[in-house]
């Protein structure tokens, strides 16, 4: 009996006495399911944008404003909508788990694409202290992290560093947005992505602002390039 088949027996069993249920509909999850069930899976709008990284709409977000190599996000964030319920879990609900476990399935469903080709460092887009305490965790670390388990990239967290949390982005626009979260990323070690190409993480894209921010501060870091990937992309 191998490990794949000895955890698939204690999942079943673990499901048995308290059954996981889909994040987004509550329906209950089989063995193999992780967080979301397939259907909710298969009704995530997907972008298709790593099948072209360099000229899709989120990649041009970065156009004029910063330096992207490469850019994508797994799915179109509608609010209301399913991918607006899963985001809210991830950020807001606790689950610390979702993050992780949507980071492998983003992982898994661009491992077709060239995306992820020369990439050698996962960087996320850092909370601020204060946020960090009231969260209790940061999306955008445990996505990386769950990237990281399946391609085998080593993760960054302590590359940039949020100095602040001003207000919230949700409801600014972008010139607002931008202004927001001038100034308020930095290098906390510089020496970690020295000649790397970077693939910033975050869990969604609107404007871009806060990625923009990131690569900014990031573009100081002698012989570096910046891609981004995102679960979710805002679709205007």
């Amino acid at each position: 009996m191998n490990w794949k088949t000895i955890e698939l027996w204690w999942t079943r069993l673990l499901d048995f006495l308290s059954p996981r249920l889909c994040t987004v509909c509550g329906r209950r999850l089989a063995a193999t399911e992780h967080s979301l069930c397939t259907s909710c899976l298969l009704h995530l709008p997907r972008t298709g944008f790593e099948y072209d990284p360099e000229g899709n709409p989120m990649a041009m977000l970065f156009w004029h404003h910063t330096k992207i190599e490469k850019a994508a996000a797994l799915f179109y964030y509608e609010p209301h909508a399913l991918s607006a319920r899963l985001i809210y879990k991830m950020k807001y609900g606790d689950r610390d788990d979702v993050c992780y476990d949507m980071g492998r399935i983003m992982a898994t469903a661009m491992a077709d694409s060239s995306l992820m080709d020369g990439i050698s460092l996962l960087v996320p887009v850092p909370l601020s202290a204060r946020r960090s305490r009231q969260r209790g965790y940061n999306q955008s670390l445990l996505l990386a992290e769950g990237v990281s388990s399946i391609t085998g990239i080593a993760v960054g967290k302590d590359v940039l560093r949020r100095s602040s949390f001003l207000k919230s982005q949700t409801q600014l626009s972008r010139h607002e947005r931008q202004k927001n979260v001038e100034n308020v990323f930095s290098l906390q070690n510089a020496r970690l992505a020295e000649g790397k190409h970077i693939m910033l993480i975050d869990d969604i894209a609107t404007t871009g602002a806060t990625l923009a921010a990131c690569a900014n501060a990031l573009a100081a870091v002698p012989g570096v390039s910046i891609s981004v990937l995102t679960l979710g992309f805002t679709k205007r």
